[in-house]
């Protein structure tokens, strides 16, 4: 696969046409998209490249996100894994989406989780009773069970002024709540969240919008549910600050890279991704970290974050007014690597603040790029022929 997300052809046909498709109808828009994922196809696989193999990308959809009681600003995006139990309201590969607004269009507010399957028009999957306002904690658990952030605006104001701690969460395979709320005094406001899933065990590392630090909850996972039986705050220092436009300006994005136990934090206010180390087992909190990547360039408020299948991180912006909004650069998803280097950026909507939740995933010799636009309640889906060596991972 191509060492970018999408290859110089993208880069070009910006320079004559720049993209404005995203502020438009659901068909103009897919028809922007698929124009991108075709000029992107033959090179991001041009190395695994046979005389039967096709041209053309597997798939390229544009979904809305909004489901039937008017729910907007999907935030969380998540694919449900391989070997998730049978039986239930979601499969393999299903796409779910949180939403964070109600149909008042206040923050704080969304009660929902949509589910988008490989064709067709998304369904609710959950349906939660307000004041949730459910985040981009978003991860699915393959023991068949949904986590999720809610961060409340409880007086349905829509201001973080007056937000609530929050929660994390635990839905069924039915898209049933089970249990209580996995709450704690480390907690505070739960904007987005990284997992590393262990079967009967997991580790849940949460962004805290309200207190500027990242906590791990240790899990545990039975068939019953789910259960926290430790909370350490393992990072700590980010800038955090409550925003009219954005609800909170925070850590947001969380990657863990298995391969270095090291948890990437892109954090809005600081304008930087930074790199916690030993975040596996770590019992004390560390200062922010190492400062991996800070770019006033590329970064427009570092917002929610994902690794790529070439091991590079892709960081949405939220372009907030006060922190470092570039005219020309409006709702930047920005490709740069472990070690800081940047690679490209793609702009997906010509308004700012589009850009938000995104999610990678493998699936039958492909990779899937997904992500949402806000201003227009819709999730992107891109996918692509991986190189045969890299398999069918998740």
């Amino acid at each position: 696969m191509d060492s970018t997300l999408c290859p110089s052809s993208l880069s070009r046909w910006r320079e004559s046409r720049p993209v404005t498709a995203l502020t438009v109808s659901l068909k103009t828009i897919a028809v922007g998209l698929a124009f991108l994922a075709l000029a992107c196809a033959p090179l991001s696989a041009q190395d695994d490249r046979s005389e039967t193999q096709a041209f053309l990308p597997a798939q390229v959809r544009v979904v809305s996100t909004v489901p039937l009681n008017g729910d907007g600003n999907p935030y969380g995006v998540a694919t449900v894994p391989r070997h998730f139990p049978p039986g239930g309201l979601i499969n393999p590969g299903d796409i779910l989406v949180s939403n964070f607004n109600s149909s008042s269009g206040l923050q704080g507010t969304g009660t929902t989780i949509v589910r988008i399957q490989a064709s067709g028009p998304a369904s609710q999957f959950f349906g939660g009773t307000a004041p949730l306002g459910l985040t981009t904690a978003l991860n699915v658990l393959r023991a068949g069970f949904v986590l999720v952030g809610n961060f409340p605006s409880p007086d349905l104001s829509g201001s973080c002024t007056t937000a609530g701690d929050g929660s994390i969460l635990v839905i069924n395979r039915n898209g049933q709540q089970v249990g209580n709320p996995i709450t704690d005094a480390t907690i505070k406001g739960p904007w987005d969240s990284a997992l590393i899933d262990e079967g009967t065990s997991a580790k849940l590392f949460v962004a805290n919008g309200l207190t500027g630090t990242v906590t791990r909850l240790d899990l545990a996972v039975s068939p019953g549910g789910v259960a926290l039986t430790k909370a350490t705050t393992i990072a700590k220092g980010y800038g955090h600050q409550c925003d009219p436009v954005t609800f909170v300006d925070a850590p947001t994005g969380l990657v863990y890279d298995s391969k270095s136990d090291i948890l990437f934090v892109a954090s809005t206010v600081d304008n930087a991704v930074f790199a916690v180390s030993d975040a596996k087992g770590r019992t004390t909190a560390v200062n922010m970290g190492k400062l991996i990547y800070e770019d006033p360039k590329h970064l427009h408020g570092a917002l929610g974050m994902e690794m790529a299948t070439n091991d590079h991180l892709l960081v949405s912006n939220n372009d907030a007014a006060q922190i470092n909004p570039d005219p020309n650069q409006p709702s930047e998803i920005v490709e740069f690597t472990k070690e800081g280097k940047f690679v490209r950026q793609i702009s997906v909507d010509q308004n700012f603040g589009g850009a938000f939740g995104l999610d990678v995933a493998r699936f039958d010799g492909t990779a899937r790029f997904a992500f949402v636009d806000d201003n227009n309640n819709s999730l992107s889906i891109w996918i692509f022929p991986l190189p045969r060596a890299t398999g069918d991972e998740d």
